[in-house]
């Protein structure tokens, strides 16, 4: 048994996989341009402080960089119908539109964007299901939205100050 786990270690290490470990943000503090009473903002406010060293400030004039939320669209589309004239299946899709700056003006990142779908199977006979698979699909995707979004932050190269002479 134990020679199996050992065997199991070495390759998983041998194809590169590791456990996603926490995020250096190059800042260390962050405002994000949203509601305060977002849940969006509170779940990324969340993963930033659980995850990195970057503190989430109240204040832009306190924040090494701004996260501006330029746009956040979900949007339900009917995928196909079946042959009663009633939806079979929907596409769930999230287009999350961003850049981050600092208080100055100046961009860390210009404008990028996000954009997540899932598909769903639908039932008219089990809705009050299906209405909760929804919600977990919406939820799951808000996730995997953030996750996302950490690792372009991650990735942001700010440029130093230009030198006064």
């Amino acid at each position: 048994m134990r020679l199996w786990i050992v065997v199991a270690t070495l390759l998983l290490s041998a194809c590169g996989f590791h456990l996603r470990g926490a995020y250096s943000l190059p800042f260390d503090t962050l405002y994000i341009n949203h509601p305060e009473s977002s849940e969006l903002r509170a779940v990324i406010k969340r993963n930033i402080e659980a995850s990195t060293q970057t503190r989430v400030v109240g204040e832009a004039t306190e924040a090494q960089a701004i996260l501006n939320i330029l746009s956040d669209a979900p949007v339900k589309k009917i995928l196909s119908l079946n042959s009663a004239g009633r939806v079979r299946e929907y596409q769930l899709t999230r287009t999350f539109i961003f850049k981050v700056g600092n208080a100055k003006g100046g961009d860390f990142l210009p404008q990028s964007s996000i954009a997540i779908s899932r598909e769903m199977t639908f039932d008219d006979a089990a809705v009050l299901s299906k209405e909760a698979e929804e919600v977990l699909l919406w939820r799951d995707i808000q996730n995997d939205l953030v996750q996302q979004l950490l690792r372009r932050l991650a990735a942001v190269k700010p440029q130093p100050a230009p030198i006064a002479q």
